[in-house]
């Protein structure tokens, strides 16, 4: 995948090979287990900056597409991001819930897109680890996947601190992202070996920020091509009923 067009191209360009991406990646979750529906799935990296929170972005809003009720979770209480890109308050959100200050139906906020809301991460906390790996956290996960398909967990980076370790333990899914040419590949082997200690189900990795080759120039001339082809069949056979 190449996310440097765009933060939410999955909205931006629907029809772009990125967005297919996405849509695989969408499938493939759902057949990764067959005997049970995988509602909550964190999202992780090795380290800062690899665009793991660009992928659940992008996955949320396809999820959503796919008339999915889709929960976006804001874990990264370091860095959080997702109130900035779906442009959200972040005065109260997950941070608030933990610290037992709000309810957790007083935090989800509704986005743009229809069937898509999200729970920023709140105040910062000064124990962002003792508050991710609390019995709190558990059941605010357990709550809130009741009444949402998919329970998507935008979690830390593992290789910097333990938040991610001890996330992975709550939820019943993990994507590993890692950037290509970026992540180093000693360290991103030592934070899937700490998620497999902890006993995490990693159902898949997604390799970001692949360069875009000539090839790739051809392959989006090809979904460009098909899907102006198809809108123009669509156009000529509803002139025909007419």
């Amino acid at each position: 995948m190449n996310l440097k067009q765009t933060d939410l191209i999955s909205i931006e360009n629907p029809n772009s090979p990125v967005s297919e991406a996405f849509k695989t990646v969408r499938t493939n979750i759902k057949f990764s287990s067959v005997d049970k529906n995988l509602k909550t799935l964190a999202i992780t990296s090795t380290g800062k900056g690899e665009g793991k929170s660009t992928v659940l972005a992008n996955l949320g809003v396809t999820m959503a597409q796919d008339n999915e009720k889709v929960l976006l979770v804001d874990c990264d209480l370091r860095r959080p991001t997702v109130h900035k890109r779906f442009s959200v308050s972040n005065m109260n959100g997950l941070s608030s819930v933990l610290t037992q200050q709000n309810t957790s139906g007083e935090v989800i906020q509704k986005t743009e897109i229809p069937g898509l809301d999200v729970v920023t991460s709140g105040p910062k906390p000064p124990n962002p680890s003792e508050m991710l790996g609390s019995k709190s956290m558990k059941d605010f996960i357990d709550e809130v996947s009741k009444d949402y398909d998919r329970v998507l967990i935008d979690a830390p980076p593992i290789g910097i601190v333990t938040d991610a370790a001890i996330l992975t333990t709550m939820v019943e899914g993990v994507i590993f992202t890692i950037a290509a040419k970026e992540a180093p590949i000693d360290v991103a082997k030592h934070a899937i070996e700490q998620l497999q200690t902890v006993g995490a189900n990693i159902i898949g990795v997604i390799l970001n920020k692949v360069e875009t080759k000539r090839s790739g120039y051809y392959s989006y001339r090809y979904y460009q091509e098909y899907y102006e082809d198809e809108e123009s069949s669509a156009k000529r056979k509803k002139r025909k009923k007419k």
